[in-house]
């Protein structure tokens, strides 16, 4: 007979939580590593090398990869022959190893839970309690599958009850675009077939779970129908080209998962959720200063709106030396300085990242313009200027769509 200790247990998710704070799993570093080697755009292949830039630097610093540390998401499969020596419910020792890790001074990782969600929203300051699923099985196995899971996928979460006549494909290539950049792709696509409502949106996020291994199906082939839809979603939305932070190139999505239950026969409910790295931003400003935080890499630019000069140009950062004014509804933020180690160094800014910019720092210039279409909408627009570089200036657009939950 299998015994788990109440502590054992307790220190088990404590641990575990920790560890994927910081580290990604192997098969997603590898698949994203492929990605980029296979990848023609340049503006995507430096997006997914910051993604694995930020990846290793966290790993050897043990620091989260993102500010969002997540709701926890715990998947039990326990075995009718197991015995737990505890004087807690199983959801409180699960509870107990959540509130540990997310209050260990070692690692200090964000409480985002809130409860009374259609009330006062007041944060439970422990990440406490966890989303918890638990399936009884035959036998003397405990098993357990711990995720936490930031509030960007959730608000990407797509949910819809198609006739049993429409084509799943066609609903999913025609969602994905829907839900523009803010999944931060590429990422995978947990996809529930059947049951009913709820339990199609538990499956796309228990297949989250599975290792990434779409290359390793494509070698042997499908056997059944969900392995064929798999094959299929990942070749079409791939095609759509919308790319590494939507950027466009060949990789949004790095494998796609599908699980299916038996359902009525007048229904096909299909839930789709995406696993994400997220890429962020949050704005806020002051009188004299805005901020804009990138959630990748944790920059923070603080740029002041005082009219005054650039600094010196013998002072040369990362992050170049911004300076911003208002042109009616428009906030134009002007940034120069950069420092030498921009062409082809392991680190280069999300805001450069997101330029394609390819050469050095010495004589670059980057002119942002932030307009507020809309409540939800901010059009962003840079201009790139780089006379060792390029022949002329470039300017481009990214719309910006305000995320619906907490980041």
């Amino acid at each position: 007979m299998t015994v788990v200790t109440k502590q054992d247990l307790i220190q088990s998710i404590q641990d575990s939580l920790q560890y994927i704070s910081y580290y990604h799993p192997p098969d997603f570093i590898k698949a994203l590593n492929e990605a980029y080697q296979r990848e023609e755009s340049d503006a995507a292949r430096d997006a997914m090398a910051q993604i694995l830039i930020n990846s290793r630097l966290c790993a050897e610093g043990q620091r989260p990869i993102c500010q969002d540390t997540g709701i926890v998401n715990v998947f039990l499969t326990v075995g009718m022959e197991v015995r737990f020596d505890t004087d807690l419910s199983l959801d409180g020792m699960i509870n107990e190893g959540v509130r540990r890790a997310y209050q260990s001074t070692d690692n200090v990782l964000r409480a985002s839970v809130l409860a009374d969600p259609a009330g006062n929203r007041t944060n439970t300051k422990d990440n406490t309690p966890a989303v918890i699923h638990t399936e009884l099985v035959p036998g003397d196995k405990f098993e357990v599958h711990v995720a936490a899971k930031g509030g960007g996928y959730q608000a990407k979460s797509k949910l819809a009850m198609l006739n049993p006549s429409e084509d799943i494909v066609d609903w999913v290539v025609k969602t994905v675009p829907s839900m523009g950049a803010g999944w931060c792709p590429p990422g995978v696509l947990g996809i529930g077939i059947g049951g009913t409502v709820e339990k199609a949106v538990l499956m796309a996020k228990r297949s989250l779970m599975e290792p990434v291994d779409i290359h390793d199906l494509q070698a042997r082939g499908a056997i059944n129908r969900a392995e064929e839809l798999r094959l299929e979603i990942f070749d079409k939305v791939n095609s759509l080209g919308i790319g590494a932070q939507g950027l466009g190139g060949l990789t949004t999505v790095l494998d796609v998962k599908v699980m299916d239950y038996p359902t009525h026969a007048a229904n096909l409910p299909v839930a789709m959720i995406p696993n994400l790295y997220n890429a962020n931003y949050q704005i806020f400003q002051t009188p004299d200063h805005v901020v804009l935080v990138m959630e990748m890499i944790h920059e923070a630019r603080i740029i002041p709106l005082d009219g005054g000069p650039h600094a010196s140009d013998r002072i040369r950062q990362w992050l170049g030396d911004s300076r911003g004014h208002w042109e009616g509804d428009t906030l134009v933020v002007e940034t120069v300085h950069f420092n030498d180690k921009l062409d082809g160094g392991d680190y280069q800014p999300s805001h450069i990242i997101q330029t394609g910019h390819r050469g050095g720092g010495a004589t670059l210039r980057l002119v942002e313009r932030f307009t507020l279409l809309d409540a939800d909408t901010i059009d962003y627009r840079f201009t790139v200027e780089d006379p060792q570089t390029y022949a002329r200036p470039y300017t481009a657009a990214i719309p910006m769509d305000r995320s619906a939950s907490d980041v």
